[in-house]
């Protein structure tokens, strides 16, 4: 339910830039925020270090040296292991007997706090139980400012209100575990292509430099930097900055949006990280606010580093004062004390680059034999959790009547090569490089791999077997025209399953370099749908996507009677939509973004072409705030499913509905009551937004459980 209320914006629109204002010196840790005491003693624990010391708890060892995907250096006589950095926003990668949760856009889909909050503490604890120090995750940026941005599906909305509150709660869950959130990517990091100049040369650009992302004050502090603002008042212990350019200043690099923003307005207390290879300067960086170094090598395996040495020397000779490599250490240090790290680490129990038990420690240079992977299970019961969050957050778009099933269904067909299994197993293609199957996780580092893969195929046959009186046809090849129709003739309900894939830039999956080329379903799903719908007068289209797809097609087809998306729901996925689909669940998902009539519709666009010669591609962010949603609203463009749409399988009333402005305030405290309210005939947690402002944006949202 939407509750709109209109006042003047504040928002002013401001000239976009193309260059970053520097802002020197960093500031230190101070301890405010609630971190007084774990900065005290950070500070005690860094007195006490060398010199050498602090550089080492700094720097990366590099690329493929130890276990973890990122280790700093120990310091052994201080007791300080070396501080084991993994993957990521959904699980652990690279890991065994891990679980495979659903994605962050899922999480969006719920609108609930709680179920963020148990999430990221199952991840938490999941992490931990491995050796793992610090998570690569969550995500906010990309925020979403383009719907076929490649990593959208990792962070939660491209409503910033939406994403601040879940990526806080997520941050709570897993720092509830005692190890430390990193969440990521800061900032403007909103599209894959051109995000790394040697990245986007391996794809034939010749471009020497990263794009720069050129945004205005009103719109970084209003749209992208929002969610960073609500993970830092969580207590974040780390924030990871990104590849791009931010107004022609390297992400890792810009003393503006590190040392300003992230360290002066914001006032965050824990250490800023570089992601893989973004770490493009030894002096500047350090003095622009970058605390650490990822994976240590300026490039995968060279052995060369900015800093480690180079960061000793420059302190040594006075290039960089020896405050600055203090604070570093404390900041690093006082994220590890806030979460009570020291209580609570296991020794690493796996290894990123081999699964067999006995492997080399350092892969790179095939040193330190021994025992590799523990094979210790994590998962605990976390299945429950996973399942859960994939049912609440599947997304009824369409219904006309025919949902939830009963089982009792004379004739199922469940068509569509999503419904079933990938033909080399749920973890054939690697980072999941490919598009086999059903599809229950983008693609890239933010992967983790699946245990098990429950298909929707194999969910839905154990309903119908279980009730004993129904009959499944599946068949999982799109193309198969004629086994198709006929099973669609004859079935009583026809379940077609559909997805559309993206992932990071370093893959390339059927020529989608991470961003989507397009909003288009994969794989004929358009044209399945309308052969199933032709020749079915009951079909249920079932859409896994990283994004919103074109349904203009299809989806008022009279045939068609009920459409519904289940984003990337994780292992559990054919239990997760069975669940809905058989009314076990009520559908009480909202969609966490805007499905256009046309890509054009969104306004703001993936900058697909080099615009400024080989130097860096410059993506202006001219669009200003007016992303998802918003875009709609200043065009005045109707949408065919609207942010925050969402039905049920029950019907309300509402009465009494009564939002006040208190007097002592100007905009920030409403009261909202609605005193009666009648739900027939399921129970169900129901989402409120209240949203306010023009252009229109969520002030807060609420979930009640209604009977």
């Amino acid at each position: 339910m939407l509750l709109p209320i209109a006042f003047a914006s504040l928002a002013v629109a401001t000239e976009h830039l193309t260059e970053s204002p520097p802002y020197y010196p960093s500031p230190w840790a101070s301890g405010q925020g609630g971190w007084e005491d774990a900065v005290e003693r950070a500070r005690d624990f860094v007195s006490q270090l060398t010199l050498v010391e602090k550089v080492n708890l700094t720097t990366g060892v590099g690329w493929m040296q130890e276990n973890c995907v990122g280790q700093v250096g120990s310091i052994p006589r201080m007791g300080l292991h070396s501080l084991c950095m993994q993957d990521g926003p959904l699980g652990i990668r690279f890991a065994d007997y891990v679980s495979a949760f659903p994605a962050g856009v899922n999480v969006g889909a719920t609108f609930s706090k709680e179920l963020a909050y148990l999430r990221g503490k199952a991840m938490g604890e999941e992490h931990r139980d491995k050796g793992v120090d610090v998570v690569l995750g969550p995500v906010v940026g990309p925020l979403g400012r383009s719907p076929d941005g490649g990593r959208n599906w990792e962070g939660f909305s491209p409503d910033p209100v939406n994403s601040g509150l879940l990526v806080a709660e997520t941050i709570k869950g897993i720092q509830s575990a005692s190890v430390i959130a990193c969440v990521k990517h800061f900032i403007g990091n909103e599209q894959e292509r051109f995000r790394q100049g040697p990245e986007a040369q391996g794809y034939g650009f010749d471009i020497s430099e990263s794009s720069s992302s050129n945004i205005d004050d009103v719109t970084m502090h209003e749209l992208y930097l929002w969610p960073f603002a609500d993970a830092v008042r969580a207590g974040v212990g780390s924030v990871m900055c990104s590849y791009n350019q931010i107004n022609n200043s390297y992400g890792c690099g810009n003393s503006y949006t590190q040392n300003k923003l992230l360290k002066a307005e914001l006032g965050f207390q824990g250490f800023i990280m570089s992601d893989w290879q973004a770490h493009h300067s030894g002096v500047g960086s350090a003095l622009a606010g970058l605390d650490m170094s990822m994976p240590g090598d300026t490039v995968f395996g060279t052995g060369r580093s900015y800093w480690g040495p180079n960061l000793t020397i420059a302190v040594a000779n006075g290039t960089i004062p020896e405050w600055r490599v203090d604070d570093m250490a404390v900041r690093i240090m006082a994220a590890y004390f806030k979460v009570g790290r020291e209580a609570a680490k296991v020794p690493v129990n796996f290894n990123s680059w081999t699964r067999d038990e006995y492997d080399y420690t350092h892969a790179l240079v095939k040193e330190g034999y021994g025992k590799v992977n523990e094979r210790i299970n994590v998962r605990a019961k976390h299945a429950s959790i996973i399942r859960q969050v994939g049912a609440a957050s599947v997304v009824l778009l369409k219904h006309t009547g025919s949902l939830p099933l009963t089982g009792l269904e004379k004739n199922a067909a469940v068509i569509g090569e999503d419904a079933g299994p990938n033909l080399w197993g749920p973890n054939g293609c690697p980072d999941r490089r490919c598009d086999n199957g059903t599809l229950a996780m983008g693609w890239g580092s933010g992967t983790a791999d699946f245990p098990y893969l429950v298909t929707p195929a194999e969910a839905i046959q154990n309903e119908i077997l279980s009730k004993g009186e129904g009959s499944v046809f599946p068949i999982f090849d799109n193309w198969a025209s004629d086994q198709i129709k006929s099973a669609a003739s004859q079935a009583t309900v026809s379940l077609v399953f559909v997805n559309a894939d993206s992932g990071e830039g370093f893959i390339s999956v059927d020529g989608n370099e991470g961003d989507r080329k397009n909003l288009t379903l994969w794989k004929g799903g358009d044209e399945l749908i309308q052969t199933v719908a032709s020749y079915c007068n009951n079909t249920v289209v079932v859409i896994h996507s990283t994004g919103p797809v074109l349904v203009g097609e299809w989806n008022e087809h009279p045939n068609i009677t009920a459409i519904l998306w289940a984003g990337l729901p994780g292992q559990e996925s054919g239990n997760s939509i069975a669940d809905v689909l058989y009314g076990k669940v009520n559908p009480g998902g909202r969609s966490p973004f805007t499905w256009g009539r046309t890509a054009e519709d969104y306004g703001a666009s993936i900058l697909k072409e080099p615009n400024e010669g080989n130097g860096a591609p410059q993506v202006d962010f001219t669009e200003g705030i007016f992303t998802d949603y918003r875009a709609f609203d200043k065009a005045d463009i109707k949408p065919i499913y609207e942010f925050g749409f969402g039905l049920s399988y029950t019907s309300f009333s509402y009465s009494d509905l009564n939002v006040e402005v208190p007097p002592w305030t100007l905009i920030t405290d409403y009261r909202t009551k609605i005193t009666s309210l009648l739900a027939q005939p399921m129970a169900l947690h129901k989402n409120f937004f209240l949203l306010v402002g023009d252009p229109v944006e969520i002030l807060v949202f609420m979930k009640y459980y209604i009977v």
